[in-house]
Order: structure tokens, then C-alpha cells, then sequence
């Protein structure tokens, strides 16, 4: 069907989404979160994201801030927000087209790729919601992270 997109997709739009959502919630940097989570668990919560997709957003980010004990940080990117902030699912988006490139040209796993995106500096650009990174085509992310050239 046209429009749609794959599971595969879907599901790395689901985990970049709510490691947003959880590091909004703890007021962590995404990066942090990520590292918090770790490799096993990403992997995890990828193979089951259609069904944590199913369920309510703060049901399930407690329960990995739970189970990841992930502490109250001190990085606010929405409350330093001058401007319109976007949505965890905005966010999400983002993220997702940055790692599917990166797993599709680079030949890595899709956790691989997610680490790899919350990694690197980008991420901070990213997250930086009074700039205007996460507004570039996904193209022009994807370069400035291959490249390491950052605005």
C-alpha cells in the first residue's frame, strides 16, 4: 500500500520517539538516555515496539526509566525553548530517517545505527530546539553526520 510505511520503520519511529519522550520526562539529554538503555535493551524494546506502540506512552517510558535506572537530570531543551517545541513524534521522525540511513548505508544493525545517531554530534543539533537542524531534509542531517561538518 502507498503511504505506508514498513514495520521496520514503524518500529524505529516508535524507540527514537520515546527516547525522546523518556528524556524529556527525566530531563536527560537523548544521548544519555540511549546510553542508559543500553544495546540489549534497545534491541529489545525494537523487536517489540509494536506492541509497547500499543500501549500508553507513560506506562511504558516509566517502566524503562524503571528498569534502566534513569535519574532526574538537569537538560531541559523544552523549557529553554523560545519557539514552537515539536512533539516527541516530531522528534522521532527525525531521529528515525537519520538511523535508517545510517544502518542502510553503513551495513549496521538497527541498534547499531540508533547508537551510532544518538552518538554523534548531530544529536545535540538535533536537540537544540532554538535552532533549526531537525528542520533540514533528512538528506542534509544524514551528510552533516557522514561528514562530521555541523552548522
Amino acid at each position: 500500500m502507498e503511504g505506508r510505511e514498513s514495520r521496520r520503520a514503524n518500529d524505529i519511529f516508535f524507540v527514537c520517539s520515546l527516547v525522546d519522550y523518556i528524556a524529556r520526562k527525566t530531563k536527560n539529554r537523548r544521548s544519555d538516555v540511549v546510553e542508559a538503555l543500553g544495546p540489549q535493551r534497545l534491541g529489545r524494546i525494537v523487536e517489540l515496539a509494536d506492541v509497547y506502540h500499543c500501549d500508553n506512552i507513560d506506562a511504558v517510558s516509566d517502566h524503562f526509566i524503571e528498569e534502566a535506572d534513569i535519574g532526574e537530570g538537569v537538560f531541559d531543551n523544552v523549557a529553554a525553548a523560545r519557539y514552537a517545541v515539536p512533539s516527541h513524534w516530531d522528534i522521532g521522525k527525525v531521529y528515525k530517517r537519520l538511523v535508517l540511513a545510517i544502518a542502510d548505508r553503513e551495513g549496521t544493525t538497527d541498534v547499531g545505527a540508533i547508537l551510532r545517531a544518538y552518538r554523534s554530534p548531530v544529536s545535540a543539533l538535533i536537540d537544540n530546539y532554538n535552532g533549526s537542524f531537525y528542520y533540514d531534509s533528512p538528506e542534509a542531517i544524514y551528510d552533516a553526520y557522514a561528514t562530521g561538518e555541523l552548522e
